[in-house]
């Protein structure tokens, strides 16, 4: 759908790297970086991935055009081999990643590549970029959903989105994140996913009563009657109104379904007021929606608070991600690879321990509680390990306090990273948005309910394998007396 081609939508340091890598004779070594991040927004107890469709594509279509080798030309700064070399530059390497919809935790890779190092260093800002943003949005929109504890929400965000691509992907990940509908149209014809929408204060300002403007919404749109009553006043006038249009127009034809939306105002009182009011006319299938600012919290406080509401629209907080609007996604080279094939694994070191990177190309599984199918930790390990029996106890713990250990039994496995390009090939079919939706609400739903607290939520922990655990304190030991 998008115009552009993004292959240069990347640092300028990519560039500069990849073309040192091709003039020292690196260029094709095997390496290996994963993408993963440190932090869950806005101090929860999971993230969402989400993203990886877009990956795909830019990934497929990657390549450099005339314009774009005439303009690092101009630059001055890379060889004229190097961009010879770009003139057929396509992705020829591997990529590994958590399907999206999938609770994801701070420390695992959510997306593995393994490619030669100019294509993979090449990649690492629009893979970035996708992942961050897409799973921040879902991460977001996941939390406001459970605040609603049931009741629809729609996205309404694109006027305050940060850009067309914050609107469009914003409302593609609130969705996969659990919003049901979005007032973002363009999103509905290029993802399918359902565009609602009335009217705003505007329509009832445009006519000479708000009776009128009702009385013509209801005439024009029977089956989709949900009427904006805070234009003037409320409960005098707002929801009145919209009572004698429903029963002039609506009521005759035999249509029941309809709306009210408040987008200002004491929410709850006003609802707990209108809902009085429609069911004493008999309209007691009449649905209120509520708008205007909202985020998990203030859902959570309206329904505690006894607000009679049937569904929301949530806007900037939501597409924006106000609260925390940095999901904090990195790339590091994690291994290379030797001219025989033997994988050695890298790390990264720092001062601040938690900026410390889990090296060596790894495979990540999901460990369940067989019958409760709750996932009890995510476990790490290296890419040969030896398979793990599920009919012995499987020791886990903490690679940060690893005094803390605990012996799982009558558990099952899942791997987590999945195959998506294989030697350049795309060798994964991206599911429909729904049935990625409604898989990141299994997932979701069987995450411990301690984890999905707002406030202080237990941790879910991302254990090593002890082999994976050793490989890691040999490298620091090593790395660090080095310094």
């Amino acid at each position: 759908m998008n115009p552009y081609n993004y292959t240069m939508l990347c640092d300028f340091y990519e560039l500069t790297m990849a073309n040192g890598y091709f003039i020292s004779g690196k260029g094709d070594e095997i390496s290996i970086f994963d993408v993963f991040f440190r932090k869950i927004p806005d101090g929860g107890g999971y993230a969402i991935a989400a993203g990886l469709e877009q990956v795909i594509d830019y990934v497929k279509n990657l390549h450099f055009t005339d314009e774009d080798l005439a303009f690092l030309r101009s630059k001055g700064q890379f060889s004229e081999e190097f961009l010879a070399y770009l003139r057929d530059f396509r992705f020829t390497g591997d990529i590994y990643a958590m399907p999206e919809g999938t609770p994801i935790f701070p420390g695992e890779p959510i997306l593995t590549v393994r490619a030669r190092a100019v294509e993979a260093q090449f990649i690492e800002t629009f893979l970035l970029l996708a992942i961050n943003h897409q799973s921040l949005i879902a991460t977001k929109a996941s939390r406001v959903v459970r605040a609603a504890a049931g009741r629809p929400v729609a996205e309404f965000g694109s006027r305050r989105a940060q850009g067309a691509d914050g609107a469009i992907l914003g409302a593609r990940a609130a969705y996969i994140g659990g919003c049901a509908a979005t007032a973002c149209t363009i999103s509905d014809r290029e993802y399918g996913i359902p565009a609602t929408g009335t009217m705003a204060h505007s329509w009832v300002q445009m006519f000479d009563s708000e009776y009128e403007a009702f009385r013509t919404y209801c005439e024009l749109y029977p089956d989709n009657a949900t009427l904006l009553v805070d234009t003037y006043d409320v409960l005098h006038s707002g929801v009145p109104n919209a009572i004698r249009a429903f029963k002039e127009v609506l009521l005759p034809r035999g249509i029941t379904k309809c709306g009210i939306r408040l987008d200002s105002g004491d929410l709850t009182y006003l609802t707990k007021k209108a809902r009085k009011m429609l069911n004493e006319a008999g309209l007691s299938d009449c649905k209120i929606v509520v708008s205007n600012s909202l985020d998990e919290y203030i859902i959570r406080d309206l329904i505690q608070q006894g607000a009679q509401i049937d569904s929301f629209g949530v806007g900037e907080r939501l597409i924006t991600a106000k609260s925390d609007p940095v999901f904090g996604g990195v790339y590091k080279l994690v291994a290379k690879e030797d001219e025989n094939g033997t994988v050695i694994p890298k790390i990264k070191i720092s001062e601040n321990a938690a900026k410390i990177t889990n090296p060596h190309f790894k495979r990540v599984f999901r460990v369940f509680d067989r019958a409760s199918d709750e996932p009890i930790a995510d476990m790490m390990c290296i890419w040969n390990e030896d398979p793990i029996d599920e009919s012995q106890p499987l020791e886990i713990f903490d690679p940060d306090n690893t005094w803390k250990r605990k012996k799982v039994t009558n558990y099952y496995l899942r791997e987590l990273l999945v195959p998506v390009f294989k030697n350049g090939e795309c060798v994964y079919q991206s599911p429909d948005i729904r049935e990625i939706r409604a898989y990141c609400k299994n997932e979701v739903d069987h995450l411990w309910e301690e984890v999905k607290r707002f406030e202080n939520p237990h941790k879910f922990y991302v254990d090593l394998s002890q082999k994976l655990y050793d490989e890691k304190i040999r490298l620091l030991r090593e790395k660090g007396s080095q310094v």
